[in-house]
């Protein structure tokens, strides 16, 4: 697999994984065994780039991709969108967007958010 550098030091596949579609957001979400299974072989056949966000479930699509990815988490590069209006404790979506920093940090940590 080639890779690309990213900025001064990050190094990824050229081909990465997007798991968008995983978890609901064109229809039914997949089988999740099946799914862990499609991030491990696309792992195994050189990927080490996974793109996901909050928006994706909300946050079933992140929690997918984290134990999918757990046995090889240092050797892989998840890159997550966030910043939406998503209520972090129940997973309303307000609509729009949230750049609070508590937010972000709240998120970017996997943590609920007050409100």
């Amino acid at each position: 697999m080639q890779t690309r550098k990213l900025g001064d030091t990050l190094e990824v596949s050229a081909l990465g994984l997007g798991c968008m579609g995983m978890t609901s957001v064109y229809g039914p979400a997949s089988d999740k065994q099946a799914m862990i299974k499609l991030i491990r072989d696309a792992y195994d056949h050189g990927v080490t780039l996974f793109d996901t966000a909050e928006a994706y479930g909300p946050f079933a699509n992140e929690e997918l991709v984290g134990e999918a990815l757990l046995p090889v988490r240092d050797k892989v590069v998840i890159a997550t969108k966030f910043g939406f209006d998503i209520d972090q404790g129940t997973g309303m979506r307000g609509g729009g967007t949230n750049s609070r920093p508590e937010h972000i940090n709240k998120g970017a940590q996997g943590q609920p958010c007050p409100g």
